[in-house]
């Protein structure tokens, strides 16, 4: 029950301490539920291999780079990382920057929350306006000054090579298994594959996490509205719903690179637009159970907005099953856009862990075996570690086995 219909059936006398006690239930129970995924062995390997991924796909630039953090060259300073970074590593900085704020200073209301919101899709668009990285040829140039040692001072990040630095002068490290100088070896593009690796994991975080993100909110929308309103809502909601339960998620995005170019945002687009279904469902079924108790018939006699009885009472009340469903969603979104790219019909010119275990097999019929083990251990783990986190859920908010 939540604060409304709790406030609503005890009377204005007792408005204060209903709402005081339903406040510490909500809390506790939140505190409960990561407590009790916490406890579990399982889910914190999870959780720390989700952290590690998380990193290197926000510091990346900062991990491998072909070019150095600062160099004195002609003796004049010069700092090639920072004017070669991309509209999408700032943009990652300040999504990462302004979650750690949230996380510290916790927004007390909604507004602060949109608010930061706000600022980060406003600085985000500034990002991909103003900020314009050299061409191919300026890159060359502080690459060969910095490796030929006419540098007179260079400062490099640990891992001295970008994914897309296909080592021109070094041609007979070619297909090379692991040294000393690449720890992963060297993949049949002569690039090297720890680099590739790390950049990869930007691919496999965004597309899950985007795309089940869109899914979500289109299932918990019309999930909700089918399961409040019923009748001929919820009747042509899941003949809809059915329709694109039958469309297989892969053929369509085979299909849609087979016509267009490959890109990264309509791939996310077509996976959310066509999982959806599953999260729908969750929402009614709770939906329909949700829509006679006392609070939601104490929230309609108060006056309150539909959206708001739907989004703000019931929503949280039904959300659970959906929260599980999203950990394994995301896993499904990876492994679709590595088969894509182990196909060789994902995407071009990105680093994406499938797309490696696609040179694994080189000309005449070679086996590279480093090419093949790191990036498929990658996407196994990755995988793996969302399987374990919505294990935990599961068992987290399963009331019969919090009884146990």
């Amino acid at each position: 029950m939540t604060e409304l219909g709790t406030i609503a059936m005890e009377g204005p006398s007792d408005a204060h301490p209903a709402t005081a006690q339903v406040a510490l239930e909500s809390k506790g129970f939140l505190r409960q539920t990561l407590a009790t995924v916490g406890k579990r062995y399982t889910a914190r390997l999870g959780l720390v291999w989700i952290a590690i991924l998380a990193f290197c796909a926000v510091f990346a630039p900062f991990i491998a780079n072909s070019m150095p953090i600062a160099m004195k060259w002609k003796n004049q300073w010069y700092f090639p990382l920072f004017r070669f970074l991309t509209p999408a590593d700032v943009i990652l900085q300040i999504v990462f920057w302004t979650g750690i704020i949230v996380y510290v200073y916790r927004p007390r209301s909604s507004l602060h929350l949109i608010v930061l919101v706000s600022v980060i899709l406003l600085l985000s668009i500034l990002a991909q306006m103003l900020i314009h990285p050299p061409g191919p040829q300026k890159y060359s140039e502080y690459l060969l000054a910095s490796r030929s040692g006419k540098a007179q001072s260079v400062w490099t990040v640990p891992i001295r090579y970008s994914p897309e630095d296909h080592m021109d002068d070094l041609q007979q490290l070619r297909n090379s298994p692991p040294s000393v100088h690449h720890l992963l070896g060297i993949t049949n593009g002569k690039a090297d594959l720890l680099s590739n690796m790390i950049y990869a994991s930007r691919i496999a975080l965004s597309i899950g996490f985007i795309s089940t993100g869109i899914a979500v909110v289109i299932g918990c929308t019309l999930g909700g509205l089918m399961g409040y309103y019923g009748g001929i809502i919820d009747l042509l909601g899941m003949r809809l719903a059915e329709i694109f339960n039958a469309i297989p998620t892969l053929l369509l995005l085979l299909c849609f690179v087979a016509v267009f170019e490959p890109n990264l945002y309509y791939m996310m687009a077509i996976i959310g637009l066509t999982s959806w279904v599953g999260y729908a469902t969750f929402v009614r079924a709770e939906f329909l159970s949700l829509r006679d108790r006392d609070f939601v018939h104490a929230a309609r006699a108060a006056g309150i907005p539909t959206w708001s009885i739907l989004f703000r009472h019931m929503l949280p009340n039904g959300i659970t099953p959906v929260l599980v469903s999203a950990s394994f969603g995301v896993a499904g979104a990876i492994l679709a856009e590595s088969t894509l790219s182990f196909l060789g019909i994902g995407l071009t010119g990105e680093a994406s862990w499938g797309g490696l275990l696609n040179e694994a097999t080189g000309e005449g019929g070679n086996f590279y075996w480093w090419i093949a083990l790191y990036p498929g251990l990658a996407i196994f783990l990755t995988v793996f570690a969302y399987n374990l986190i919505g294990e935990a859920l599961r068992d987290a908010l399963d009331p019969k086995l919090l009884k146990q």
